[in-house]
């Protein structure tokens, strides 16, 4: 049997697995990795622990399947930030996670500097912590010195740096275009960015289409030397290409520690829209094909992470799984509303100050509520993501394909579909990010001939269909908006 290996390196821990030509996963392994909190708003990760779990992993999957894959693909976090020597392959700093606020306060100086038009009209994205730009920049201005030997890399560069020893410094046009360093329009790095952060090229790695050439392993433990490493993308534009969403129009939602709605934008890139971003979603090697397609992006912050919160911070729950029948013991909330901004809110806000806000509490309220409040939140940033799209684009969406821990929710699609009025789908494999890495590096191998193979495929284990919209629900995202309102600007 032949099988591709997917490395999914994620914001908290790494799946490996090996794919077959049928898009069925043969074997997967799941290693954790530890998360760093220094101070409040920063968020650490150790590359080498990281590494050390995808090689964890990686033996897993390859001892029990007790052959090699035929090609590998990688998916990351993607606005992550590493440095490293490359000399000695060693870290000189903890990863920056894309979590990570430390740099608010200079990305509302840059705002206030008048940066933001050249940033959107560039890179598509806004002036926000989120990206690695301002991560790079506060890296160097901590004593890091940007000689010759220096790298800063998003987590797929230092894992394909890795892979390959020390041999390939590279990364794809997705990572790149999530640095607020990249020009969309061009692929290549922006040059007067570059000076505006103090970043020499130099220290940048070289930037491939998705579905490519990125060199092969050497010296690895339990992988043969010389299988081709030929496709990279990040987590939410691998999740987009692992749902098939490859026509104009359509578009995923991945419910993981955030969530991530990419609207496939086709091969022209939109115009910056306010409350949304503008990425690549994939490159391909062929450029018959479509060598770039763009995608609209809302960001949010919170998801899997709010429910994380009411486990670790709370306690209300003692294993994640436990949220949907814990909310399912209310019929609502009782107007309890729990604006997860822990880290600020993305997309349609953007506005690193605001704070997490739960607020509608009376003497009756209990776990369940705010366990329906933390599941209704996620539906309502979702909506709050879809409607600016809609307004964006010109068009209302016809459907929308989910993925990501959470999509295991019935009860949480089955509203998403009530407040979004349409159909919402979940695919069988329920590791779609993985799948995408595993079909871009197939299709540039010639393991999978075509995009149309690749799309036949997906197929779903769930459907959830719109029920009308009762006055008192949509009374309820009204009361939402007004909550949001709330935890804006609090700490400006």
């Amino acid at each position: 049997m032949e099988v591709i290996l997917s490395i999914d390196a994620g914001t908290t821990g790494v799946r490996s697995l090996l794919v077959d030509k049928a898009g069925i996963i043969v074997e997967s392994s799941y290693r954790e990795f530890p998360q760093y909190f220094p101070e409040a708003g920063q968020v650490e990760h150790d590359a080498n622990e990281i590494w050390d779990a995808i090689k964890e992993t990686i033996g897993d999957v390859i001892y029990k399947f007790g052959g090699q894959p035929e090609a590998i693909g990688i998916t990351n976090q993607r606005e992550t930030i590493v440095c490293w020597d490359k000399r000695s392959s060693d870290p000189l700093h903890r990863a920056l996670v894309w979590q990570d606020r430390r740099t608010s306060d200079r990305c509302l100086q840059l705002h206030s500097d008048g940066l933001l038009p050249m940033v959107r009209n560039s890179t598509g994205l806004v002036l926000d912590p989120y990206f690695s730009a301002t991560k790079i920049e506060w890296l160097l201005n901590s004593g890091i010195q940007a000689t010759d030997d220096i790298a800063f890399g998003t987590i797929d560069s230092w894992i394909l740096w890795k892979l390959t020893d020390g041999e390939t410094f590279a990364t794809d046009t997705t990572n790149a275009s999530r640095t607020m360093l990249f020009d969309i329009k061009s692929l290549d790095w922006d040059s007067d960015l570059l000076e505006v952060f103090g970043v020499r090229v130099e220290n940048l790695p070289v930037v491939f289409p998705s579905s490519g050439d990125f060199g092969l392993t050497r010296n690895q433990a339990v992988l043969n030397s010389g299988i081709p490493i030929t496709g990279i993308a990040g987590d939410q534009q691998a999740s987009l290409f692992g749902q098939a969403a490859f026509s104009e129009g359509e578009a995923k939602n991945t419910y993981g520690t955030g969530s991530f709605i990419l609207l496939n934008a086709g091969d022209h890139c939109p115009e910056p829209v306010d409350g949304l971003l503008t990425t690549l979603a994939w490159s391909l090697k062929d450029p018959s094909a479509h060598s770039a397609t763009y995608a609209l992006e809302g960001s949010v912050f919170s998801s899997g992470a709010t429910i994380q919160w009411l486990r670790d911070g709370l306690k209300i729950i003692n294993e994640a799984s436990e949220i949907e029948s814990l909310a399912l013991e209310c019929d609502s909330t009782n107007g309890v509303f729990l604006v997860p901004a822990f880290t600020g809110l993305g997309s349609p806000w953007w506005d690193p100050t605001a704070r997490g806000t739960l607020i509608g509490l009376t003497r009756g309220t209990g776990r369940s509520e705010i366990a329906r409040a933390a599941i209704e939140s996620m539906v309502f940033q979702t909506r709050d993501v879809v409607e600016a799209m809609a307004a964006a684009s010109g068009h209302d969406l016809k459907h929308l394909r989910v993925d990501g821990g959470a999509s295991a929710m019935n009860l949480l699609l089955q509203l998403q579909s009530d407040h979004l009025q349409v159909p919402v789908s979940r695919p069988i494999s329920h590791e779609v990010t993985a799948l995408g890495a595993a079909y871009l590096a197939g299709l540039a191998s010639g393991f999978w001939s075509s995009l149309e193979e690749i799309g036949n495929l997906w197929s779903a284990d769930f459907y959830a269909h719109p029920n009308e919209l009762s006055d008192e629900e949509e009374t309820k995202y009204q009361k939402w908006l007004e909550a949001v309102n709330r935890s804006l600007e609090w700490e400006s």
